[in-house]
């Protein structure tokens, strides 16, 4: 493959994919190189038993994810609630509760304490640009600092600081002592606030897309025909300030602009020459991936529902700390979604398929009943695993990184662009931030007042 576009485009996911599909409306000549044999990057969708499609990677979507939904809807797809009728399971320092709305029954002590330090971090979070993290009046305090640390001074009882941990680690597959404070106060801030990324109802998780989240990528793949080109590994781009040849084990293709829309961990993979400038490397070697493997399990119906519980269950001592009600739109079979996420991803990636999956029916079980223990099938998905993911949810920010070198996540490298859910202002880490990123380097690129590539 020797050719020459206006713009290749590094990586098909939901970052790629819009971008290229604005700059093809742009009436620019576009490729997409895609390193594995599918679109959808951290989107996924495996086969149930009965054949239909059941979300392996990221899937749902939020009220105030304008973006994300205004793309479902220009596709011709269609969203679902997710099942949220029934009591709830909530297990705080080896204590269960079992409620309705959004509020599980804890001793008032430990109540007191969460509300106090939720209310401090989403008034922290509220404080950060988030175009700028970096320049927040407390950011250099901030950012010297682990979530973790800022968490024992915000909480101060054991169960309260359980709460923290087990919320940290649904929202970024890591444990609060791996993350900058000012990162996590930072994508708190760029989701509205705390309640709206843990919530499922009015939050992060109340819909889910019909046919699976990996829908909305192939609809894009479709639209782009031809221009998106599989089995693509980028292994290296030369560049200019004229242009860039981008080699694959394909060839190479010859473009203005490059779109490079990977997660900073695969984008520091790519060989640059001449390099890229030491900051904007020094950034990338410090955003390592959260870890997950998630798992779903069939059963022959969500017989929950019938039990009376809505499939939704958190605990801050069982690895499965976090379950939903995956059941397809259809209402059959009965799927429970779970995750393995942080050190507890950790320890089940170094077991046998057989002793994990042995582990989640056995959590499932403690939750639901001795009827979990009996599934049609178990598939999980480890994304550490994946060669070209090598984690989810997303890339964090460690202690010192965004104050350090912030300024280079979204700056230009002469014609190299940054894009990917990484970079987003709005909803970074989640698809709705993948458009945003998508349509921003969109824009740099086809804007009429730009004449040439961008500078370091």
């Amino acid at each position: 493959m020797e050719q020459s576009v206006d713009i290749v485009v590094v990586g098909a996911g939901i970052a790629g994919l819009v971008a290229a599909r604005e700059l093809t409306r742009a009436g620019l000549e576009v490729l997409v190189l895609e390193a594995r044999d599918r679109v959808g990057g951290r989107l996924l969708n495996a086969d149930l038993p009965d054949g239909s499609p059941i979300d392996v990677g990221g899937q749902w979507v939020g009220p105030t994810q304008h973006r994300i939904h205004e793309l479902i809807r220009e596709l011709g797809l269609e969203t679902f609630p997710t099942h949220t009728a029934g009591r709830h399971i909530a297990e705080l320092g080896g204590t269960r509760s079992e409620y309705t709305g959004a509020i599980p029954h804890i001793d008032p002590r430990t109540l007191a304490d969460i509300v106090r330090a939720r209310s401090r971090l989403d008034r922290m979070a509220a404080a950060i640009p988030p175009d700028e993290p970096w320049r927040a009046a407390d950011a250099e305090r901030l950012d010297s600092q682990t979530f973790e640390t800022w968490l024992r001074r915000a909480a101060w009882t054991r169960r309260g600081r359980a709460y923290f941990r087990s919320v940290t680690e649904a929202v970024f597959a890591a444990g609060p002592e791996d993350l900058s404070a000012l990162w996590a106060g930072f994508y708190i801030g760029a989701a509205g606030g705390l309640d709206a990324l843990i919530d499922t109802a009015g939050g992060a998780q109340q819909d889910r897309v019909v046919g699976g989240a990996q829908a909305i990528a192939l609809a894009v793949a479709r639209e782009l025909g031809e221009r998106v080109v599989l089995d693509s590994p980028v292994i290296g781009i030369e560049w200019s300030d004229a242009g860039a040849h981008v080699r694959s084990h394909r060839g190479v293709v010859s473009a203005r602009h490059v779109v490079i829309a990977v997660p900073p961990p695969l984008a520091s993979r790519i060989s640059y020459s001449p390099g890229v400038p030491g900051d904007r490397d020094q950034l990338v070697q410090r955003m390592p991936m959260g870890r997950v493997i998630k798992i779903n399990v069939v059963y022959p119906e969500p017989f929950w529902r019938t039990d009376g519980w809505s499939g939704q269950a958190n605990s801050t001592s069982r690895p499965l700390g976090t379950v939903f009600d995956n059941t397809p739109h259809e209402g059959g079979p009965g799927v429970l979604v779970g995750f393995l996420e942080g050190r507890h991803a950790d320890a089940g990636a170094r077991m046998t398929a057989e002793d994990r999956h042995a582990l989640v029916l056995e959590d499932l079980a403690g939750y639901y009943g001795p009827r979990a223990r009996d599934p049609l099938a178990v598939i999980d998905h480890d994304w550490a695993g994946e060669e070209y993911s090598r984690g989810c949810y997303g890339a964090f920010a460690t202690p010192g990184t965004l104050t350090r070198f912030g300024e280079h996540l979204r700056r230009p490298v002469g014609p190299l662009h940054w894009a990917g859910t990484e970079t987003a202002t709005e909803w970074a880490g989640y698809m709705d931030g993948a458009v945003e990123s998508g349509k921003r380097v969109a824009a740099e690129i086809a804007r009429p007042d730009r004449q040439g590539p961008v500078r370091a």
